[in-house]
């Protein structure tokens, strides 16, 4: 089934003790244009990010967002400065016998002094947080399928019936283009028995000026190749994305056949289908640019 290009997505989840959140929306586009934001300790995860993308998306404009958290994930280890410490303990001791006061420091008075004890936080492994980006996201991607899909099926249905309704305009154009013929034959002779009055009318040179318009204003191989193009058409709709391209193509395509319909018929009914035909094939055209 064919997929929509434009749809959002979003996760959040934990995975050793890294928490990832991560959304991604998308809009038509020509081609891929990935657009991704990281936090700058985490830019390192970039080509993984744009490679989980573009397993999922083909064309489109996708502005991805990741926010990461690996605070719960670094091991905290506390240092103490010992030679700063000592001097510390030399001096406030220095100053009790100096002054007559009581040497009364503890451990915990000490460590108050600035920078002795200092917090180291280790680095977390880059594999372990672009895994965890990676799964996360893929989360989120599962959810921007679901959405693209269900947009994909509403205008699956939308272009199936408009193609039915262009079929059966060709239809029309076929059973009335014979019908034109034989007016047209009829007009003739009607007017050349109005002009020669009595005299004989050749027969034999009505057929042939009916002939040499029949070959004028025939459409049948446009017909045809227009039927060929829906079958097509709905094939492709069948085969699912990424088609939006090929689509694209044979609209243009179809209006080629239709517009060379509406230069060969003079008929006012044929030329009226001919314009709902072209009516109907700009709305495809609009809708199918939302196709992956």
């Amino acid at each position: 089934m064919i997929e929509s290009m434009t749809g959002y997505g979003g996760a959040k989840g934990e995975i050793d003790s890294i928490a990832v959140s991560a959304e991604l929306k998308s809009v038509n586009n020509r081609y891929l244009d990935v657009s991704v934001r990281l936090p700058k300790s985490c830019l390192f995860a970039e080509e993984a990010v744009r490679a989980a993308v573009g397993e999922h998306i083909s064309r489109g404009k996708v502005d991805v967002f990741i926010s990461v958290d690996t605070s719960a994930a670094q091991e905290v280890s506390v240092q103490v400065n010992q030679p700063l410490a000592a001097a510390y303990v030399k001096a406030v001791e220095g100053l009790a016998e100096q002054y007559g006061l009581p040497a009364d420091l503890s451990a915990l008075s000490l460590s108050r002094f600035p920078e002795v004890l200092t917090a180291d936080k280790s680095d977390t492994d880059q594999d372990s947080v672009s895994k965890a980006i990676v799964s996360v996201l893929s989360q989120a991607l599962e959810g921007f399928d679901a959405m693209r899909a269900r947009e994909g099926a509403k205008l699956y249905e939308d272009l199936t019936q408009k193609l039915d309704r262009l079929e059966n305009m060709v239809t029309a154009v076929e059973k009335r283009s014979p019908e034109t013929v034989t007016e047209y034959r009829e007009k003739l002779l009607a007017r050349m028995q109005e002009v020669l009055a009595d005299a004989a009318v050749d027969e034999t040179r009505i057929l042939q000026e009916a002939a040499i318009y029949a070959d004028k204003v025939a459409v049948d191989e446009e017909t045809v190749r227009l039927r060929s193009h829906i079958a097509q058409f709905r094939l492709l709709l069948e085969g699912g994305s990424p088609v939006g391209r090929k689509l694209d193509f044979l609209i243009q395509e179809m209006n080629r056949e239709v517009n060379t319909t509406g230069s060969k018929c003079v008929d006012s009914a044929i030329a009226k289908t001919v314009i709902d035909m072209k009516a109907e094939l700009e709305k495809m055209r609009e809708q199918i640019q939302n196709i992956e």
